[in-house]
Formats: C-alpha cells, structure tokens, sequence
C-alpha cells in the first residue's frame, strides 16, 4: 500500500494534516475542545439522543438559551442531551471561553456541555461541522442552527434559528428520537 505524497511530506514534517471531507461515520467520532479547556468527546454521548447547537451571546436567539437548558434538564433521564458550541463566525459571541461561560451559567443557568468557541462554517469549520456538511450539504447560516443527532450516532435533521427547541417540528424530532431504542 503507498502513502499519498502529499500525506507523506507532512507526516515526515511532523504536521497534522485533517481531510478535506471527513469519511462518512457517526457523530460519536469527534471530539472537541471544551469551554473549560479539557476534551467534550461526542463518544460520551453514545447511546444518547444529542441537539448539537451553535450559540452567541448577543444575538437576537439567544433567549433560546432558556429552552435548550430546560430540554436539557427535563430530558436528560431519557437519554437526551444539549451540546452548545459558541461560534464567533457571525460577530456575535464573546472573545474568550471564559466569558461565554459566565455569561451561559449566570444569564441562563446553562449546565449542558458546551465546546470552546469553534468555526461552524466554511473551510475552517470544526471537524464536526465539516461531516455535517459533507453528509447533508448543510452548514448553520446564522446562529442557534441544530442538528440532532440520535441514539445511534447518525443525523436525523437539521434545524434552522427559528426552530425553537421547545416546540413544533423540533420538539417533536426530539421526542421522536429519544423514544427510539439505539
């Protein structure tokens, strides 16, 4: 079997070189960093149904933040979690993992796992956003886009701003979804 060229100069090089398009899989092969530094590995989601969402602090969405804490709170049990991923791509989140973090827990009470703030669009999207993208032909436009991920790792949609995840197609995604064994 023969190395890529390319593969092979930056392996020597010692650099870390990602796809282009990451091969089709399931979500619970990503990890990114979390907002407190450590790792959030989408692995320890598996077996869950998972709302992956892009967040800001200062967009008109984001009271949004209120309904994804409440789903993550009262749907926890049956095997559902939220997980926010602050994105500066559309200049409208803090400078630093800090301070999205304070702001979350102090303005909205958010306990649900969030990365560090990470691309979710565009070439320098988050490996995550990236397969997203390359299974669907989809990638967020604005802030608090969804994607909702089920119990086996696969997508099961995905969801714009104005789809709020306390009601209407949305919430009954979700409810769709945890009622589904994995």
């Amino acid at each position: 079997m023969s190395i890529p060229r390319r593969t092979a100069i930056a392996s020597a090089a010692g650099i870390l070189m990602t796809a282009a398009a990451p091969a089709p899989g399931l979500a619970w092969q990503f990890s990114m960093t979390s907002i407190d530094e450590g790792t959030l590995d989408f692995a320890s989601f598996r077996g869950k149904v998972m709302l992956v969402v892009n967040t800001a602090s200062y967009c008109g969405y984001t009271p949004q933040y209120k309904q994804l804490e409440a789903l993550h709170r009262d749907l926890g049990m049956k095997g559902f979690s939220v997980v926010g991923i602050p994105s500066q791509d559309f200049g409208q989140e803090k400078d630093s993992n800090g301070a999205v973090k304070e702001f979350c827990e102090l303005t909205y009470g958010v306990d649900f796992p969030m990365s560090g703030l990470a691309h979710v669009k565009g070439r320098d999207a988050a490996p995550f956003y990236q397969w997203v993208r390359a299974e669907t032909k989809w990638e967020p436009r604005w802030n608090f886009y969804k994607v909702l991920i089920g119990r086996d790792g696969a997508i099961l949609g995905t969801y714009g701003s104005d789809d709020e995840p306390g009601r209407g197609k949305l919430r009954e995604a979700i409810d769709a979804a945890i009622a589904r064994t994995a």
